[in-house]
This record gives structure tokens, C-alpha cells and sequence, in this order.
């Protein structure tokens, strides 16, 4: 997808959101249910006016950060060498929220949503999604799975992040199989928090091996590089 035309599809989210607030909101009580438990009781509340608001708010600040982050990243970890991969993620992270931000209104309005597991089924859509991009994604601070030891060395970033990717696709087909066949939300949630943090823990392995390689001798986690002999 070309970077220009990423403004075509940002703008369509933020009209349908627009459009679909304005259409729901003389249905919607003084306070919008915004947050779900485990168990699909309402637990979070906003008022009619942000809670309408909220989806298409949200659209312009993603949009907001895809231009803003790549702007400011520093030399050395620019997002440009990537650029068209990260539009793309950000523009599904966007259709998500569009997604279960008019879902909201619809439960709101009287509609049968079944949010808890809609939640489930488009978080597990989306790490599908990041997982099948995230071993082209190069060393930045905002993207990816930016831990001291990725970020230290270029071979454990992608290592790290072809690992990840597995897992998150993994994980994500997992959350929308047992999402429909009616497993406990905790157990589709604790697949994606073990997708999230293995990777982290996989990079120090990763980088205490190459250290000891270079080097001779394990690092200590928190030493970012092996230290050089004096000669």
C-alpha cells in the first residue's frame, strides 16, 4: 500500500465513525457503556457526548502518530526504511478501534453485541496481522518488540522479531478459534500476554549467546555490550 493513499483510508475510518456516531447517538443513554468484564457485565461508563466521540477521537490520534513518530525518530532508528509496513499495521490498528468503537455504540443502543468476545476475535485478528509483518520491521523505539537487548543489536532485533512473528500469528489464530468455540476469556487473554512477553525474554537469550560468542563470557542482563579487552 503506497503512503499517500493511507489519507484515503484513514479519513474513510474517521467519516464512518463520524457518520456512525451521529446516526447513533438520539438512541444512546446519558452514560455509554465503554468497558466489559471477563464476564460480560459492564464495569466503565462514559458520558453520551465522549463516549460517541470516542471512536472518531481515536482515529485522529492514531493518524495523528503515523506521521508524528516517524518524524521524530532519532538517526539510527528511523521508521522510513519500513515505512510502508508501519502505515499498514497503523491503519489496521485504526480499523480495529473503528470496529469495536461503533460495536460500542450499538450495544449502547439497544443492539446485541457480544462485546467480550468481539473484543477477543478483533485482538486476535490483529495479532495475525503483526505477526505476519513483524520480521519486516527494522530496529525503532516505537514499534516492534523494543526490548534493551533488541534495540543493543541489530541481529537480535531480527531474530527476536521472526520468533515473534510466529508466535503472534500463532497466538492470534488461537484467540479466534477458542473465541468461537466459547473458551473462558482469561485463558484467550493469558495467550496473549505469553505472545507479548516471551519475545522479551527470548531476546536476552539470544543476546547472552552472541555476547559469549563475541566475547568469551556471559554479560550480565543489564550490560547492553560485551566489554572490549584493553590492549
Amino acid at each position: 500500500m503506497r503512503i499517500n493513499r493511507s489519507w484515503m483510508v484513514s479519513l474513510a475510518f474517521f467519516l464512518v465513525a463520524v457518520i456512525g456516531a451521529t446516526w447513533l447517538y438520539p438512541r444512546l443513554p446519558v452514560e455509554v457503556p465503554t468497558h466489559w468484564d471477563f464476564n460480560g457485565h459492564v464495569n466503565g461508563y462514559m458520558s453520551r457526548f465522549w463516549g460517541a466521540a470516542f471512536p472518531a477521537l481515536m482515529i485522529l490520534a492514531l493518524v495523528s502518530l503515523t506521521w508524528v513518530l516517524p518524524a521524530i525518530s532519532p538517526r539510527r532508528f528511523e521508521i522510513r526504511p519500513f515505512a510502508q509496513i508501519y502505515v499498514l499495521l497503523m491503519l489496521a490498528v485504526q480499523g480495529l478501534v473503528l470496529v469495536l468503537g461503533l460495536a460500542t455504540l450499538l450495544a449502547a443502543a439497544g443492539y446485541a453485541i457480544p462485546m467480550p468476545k468481539l473484543v477477543m476475535l478483533g485482538t486476535g485478528a490483529l495479532f495475525m496481522i503483526l505477526g505476519n509483518y513483524m520480521g519486516k520491521l527494522r530496529k525503532n523505539f516505537f514499534v516492534g518488540i523494543r526490548s534493551p537487548w533488541t534495540l543493543a543489536s541489530d541481529a537480535v532485533w531480527e531474530r527476536t522479531h521472526r520468533v515473534a512473528g510466529w508466535l503472534f500469528m500463532l497466538a492470534g489464530l488461537l484467540v479466534v478459534v477458542l473465541t468461537l468455540a466459547g473458551a473462558p476469556p482469561w485463558l484467550t487473554l493469558a495467550l496473549l500476554v505469553a505472545a507479548g512477553l516471551i519475545p522479551y525474554g527470548y531476546s536476552l537469550v539470544i543476546y547472552q549467546r552472541l555476547a559469549l560468542r563475541l566475547s568469551g563470557r556471559r554479560l550480565s542482563p543489564f550490560q547492553l555490550q560485551p566489554s572490549r579487552s584493553s590492549t
